[in-house]
């Protein structure tokens, strides 16, 4: 790589190589250890005489910021670099007001916990990493003569193709290749329909408790988001906010509390967007792995006037790091759904789309959901019946996906509630039981659990995911728990 430097200044060739080249070393650019350009081969970069920068290259030896080896080069040394303090700007850049821009929390980086409970996280030792790297790697062989442009911003053909027939039999839509567009993922998907839709402060209604990164991205386009309350039926579409512009909701499996929207709610919630003209988003949220019951039919398949844009993703069926999604669009909104892909990132990668086409394609895709659902239904079977020996503790009855929820006795849970709130099933804990401290305490012993409160809403409780725990350390985790809870209790 080229090292570029700047020659400005006063003195000669010699003294402005000198004091470029010192300078890089001092405030970091150039680092200990990092070997410089042979003399000859930086002169030819900067246009000068060779000799000026051999001679350079010896002051600067000379002094101790660098190291020539025999045979080996030129090194900065270890003792001279170090970056040094830049001055603030007396007036900085400052992001606009408006809403948080912390980073969400994420699950990479970190070591694991060993009781990991968290939710959102497929077990990664369940997937077929060879037959994925077969996949990717036969496809990067076929592009390697490619003459290297830019691709569709709809995605790849075949993938798109893919994905609409495998929507057609694991959720029963009638799709073709033309009513997909392929995303990064689930938020990239968001993104792309707020900012094609949504102006700065129309009116967002989204669940709550819900989804935080959901919330957030229609925060940061400047949009005024409205939690809705969610019951056992799932959204209440009768609180709706008449000024929304966008209804977002996981009807098939609520998150965090698992429900599913009532068939009653399904077409209530479709009339009313009818009448107001308004857009439904529909977040298909990790109900490829069900455990009982069969799946009702998503809005999108229900809608027959084009207000429900169905969202998808592969990242709980296969891996977070695959970066592909979907978002099945009426007619109306797919060329500026396209628009918006390629003036953001352009395009996916291609070898990946295409290669997740085979894979889908050749019935891997399948294979891998049925396998990897047997297991996570011993799992959630395992920390169910964990939860119901805990008093005080109501399991929130859901036919799908990677996580269980658990409410500490409150009214939400279904049990009757006396005139003070409290719960008639469990009065005392209710009160006792603060969720915060539990999830502090169990993170003291290794025990990786969430607050419910985290979500929003009044509810407190718990959510234990299933996909990262260690099968072998399920049931010493949900004892350690156990233990946390009680202790807890009685302090």
């Amino acid at each position: 790589m080229d090292l570029i430097i700047s020659l400005d200044g006063t003195g000669g060739t010699t003294v402005r190589v000198y004091s470029a080249i010192r300078q890089a070393i001092a405030d970091g650019r150039l680092p200990a250890g990092h070997r410089l350009p042979a003399s000859r081969v930086l002169a030819a970069d900067l246009g000068v005489a060779r000799n000026s920068v051999a001679t350079a290259y010896e002051r600067l030896a000379a002094e101790g910021y660098l190291v020539a080896r025999t045979g080996s080069g030129t090194y900065v040394a270890p003792t001279r670099a170090a970056a040094v303090s830049r001055r603030a700007p007396a007036d900085p850049l400052r992001a606009r007001s408006g809403w948080t821009y912390a980073p969400l929390p994420t699950s990479g980086g970190a070591p694991a916990p060993r009781y990991d409970f968290r939710s959102g996280i497929p077990d990664a030792k369940l997937f077929p990493f060879e037959s994925w790297r077969r996949l990717v790697a036969a496809e990067l062989r076929l592009r390697a003569h490619d003459p290297g442009g830019y691709a569709d911003p709809y995605g790849q053909p075949a993938l798109r193709a893919a994905i609409a027939r495998y929507l057609g039999y694991a959720r029963s839509l009638r799709a073709e290749a033309d009513d997909v567009l392929v995303t990064n993922g689930t938020q990239h998907a968001l993104d792309l329909i707020g900012r094609v839709l949504l102006r700065p402060g129309d009116v967002v209604a989204v669940e709550d408790p819900g989804y935080p990164p959901a919330r957030r991205l229609f925060e940061s386009l400047g949009a005024a988001v409205v939690g809705v309350p969610v019951d056992a039926d799932g959204l209440v579409v009768d609180a709706l906010p008449d000024a929304a512009r966008v209804v977002y909701t996981t009807p098939s499996h609520q998150f965090p509390l698992g429900r599913t929207l009532s068939v009653a709610r399904r077409h209530a919630l479709l009339e009313w967007a009818a009448r107001r003209q308004v857009a439904v988003i529909e977040d298909d949220y990790d109900t490829e792995f069900r455990f009982s019951a069969r799946p009702l039919e998503p809005l999108y398949g229900l809608d027959d006037i084009g207000r429900v844009l169905y969202v998808g993703t592969f990242s709980k069926t296969m891996l977070p790091s695959v970066r592909t999604g979907f978002v099945l669009a009426p007619a109306a909104l797919r060329s500026a759904l396209a628009a918006a892909r390629q003036l953001g990132d352009g395009h996916g990668q291609i070898a990946v789309q295409a290669a997740l086409a085979r894979f889908i394609e050749e019935g891997q895709l399948a294979r891998h959901v049925r396998r990897a659902g047997r297991a996570y239904a011993d799992r959630r079977a395992r920390i169910v019946a964990a939860l119901g020996t805990l008093t005080g503790l109501d399991v929130i009855p859901s036919a799908a996906g990677l996580h269980v929820t658990a409410l500490t006795g409150s009214p939400a849970s279904g049990a009757a509630a006396d005139p003070a709130g409290r719960s008639a099933a469990h009065p005392a804990e209710s009160e006792a039981v603060s969720p915060a401290r539990v999830v502090a305490a169990a993170a003291a012993r290794g025990v990786a659990v969430e607050d419910l409160g985290l979500y929003g809403s009044d509810s407190t409780g718990f959510v234990f995911g299933f996909g990262a725990v260690d099968p072998a350390l399920l049931d010493e985790g949900m004892a350690v728990f156990s233990e946390v809870l009680a202790g807890r209790r009685d302090t």
